[in-house]
């Protein structure tokens, strides 16, 4: 039988992932809105662009980590894996959204999350310049932002035609895909583009009801599924079923109704 993750050890790590929202905040808000050091790591023809502030984040989030918890392992953007069979590991992505963070507009993400056992049992997700942690596990999740913290909870929206969605970039889909989102965005009150895991974060808030993803990386979801389970809300492959450790197409969402309507779209084009 699988070994239990106690309160007392949830609270220490817990305390942990807060102080390492700081460190990387440390790492990342002096190089926001002035040269960062930016760097084409894509192919001919595809920008991918990576930063001084990625590098320098996921480095301190890790040496920190090492230092408390030597035995603990990593999955990250930027330094790849690092003892990824172990019991606890750090799934990390220093700065989601690096293209909002080149451009200046704050709705970038430093994404921590902690597998136990292979399963996420915590994660953030941080928006430093803006001094807001959403932080969440199973039991509860909450904001914390300005020295408060408040809970966080999904609202009620069953009816699509009610629903303010969104998506990272429209581009991102396939041919296939594509049809599903236009489907499901024909169907919505508004859309929204261009927060990549900020708009998760709303949908814990209250703010949004639904976000359609694909080509996600296990960095790009995993900490966000303990804060969206938290604040009462799901987390999806296209075909409805849990997210596997390849992530891939995701949807998440603050009502199950509205979720299973988007679904009979996106269940056409899942892979």
């Amino acid at each position: 039988m699988a070994d239990t993750l106690s309160p007392e050890r949830l609270e220490t790590l817990e305390a942990l992932l807060i102080e390492l929202n700081a460190v990387s905040a440390k790492a990342i808000l002096p190089l926001f809105r002035v040269e960062n050091g930016l760097v084409d790591k894509g192919p001919e023809g595809f920008f991918d662009p990576v930063t001084e502030a990625d590098k320098g984040a996921e480095a301190v989030i890790r040496r920190l980590v090492s230092e408390r918890f030597p035995d603990h392992g990593f999955i990250g953007e930027e330094y790849g894996e690092e003892r990824a069979d172990a019991e606890f590991v750090w799934v990390l992505d220093p700065i989601d959204g690096t293209r909002a963070f080149i451009a200046g507009l704050p709705v970038w993400t430093t994404l921590i999350g902690l597998r136990f056992q292979g399963q996420p049992v915590l994660g953030s997700i941080g928006q430093p310049f803006l001094d807001e942690i959403f932080l969440g596990a199973a039991a509860g999740s909450r904001l914390l932002s300005r020295g408060q913290s408040r809970p966080l909870k999904v609202r009620r929206c069953p009816l699509l035609t009610d629903a303010i969605i969104a998506t990272t970039d429209p581009a991102i889909f396939d041919g296939a895909e594509r049809g599903a989102w236009r489907q499901v965005r024909s169907a919505a009150k508004l859309a929204r583009l261009g927060c990549d895991a900020y708009a998760y974060a709303m949908v814990a808030l209250g703010t949004l009801d639904l976000v359609i993803e694909s080509s996600l990386k296990p960095w790009d979801i995993e900490a966000a599924i303990p804060v969206l389970a938290g604040a009462g809300g799901l987390v999806t492959n296209w075909r409805g079923e849990p997210v596997g450790r390849e992530a891939g197409q995701v949807v998440i969402a603050g009502d199950p109704a509205c979720l299973e309507e988007a679904l009979v779209a996106l269940r056409r084009s899942a892979k």
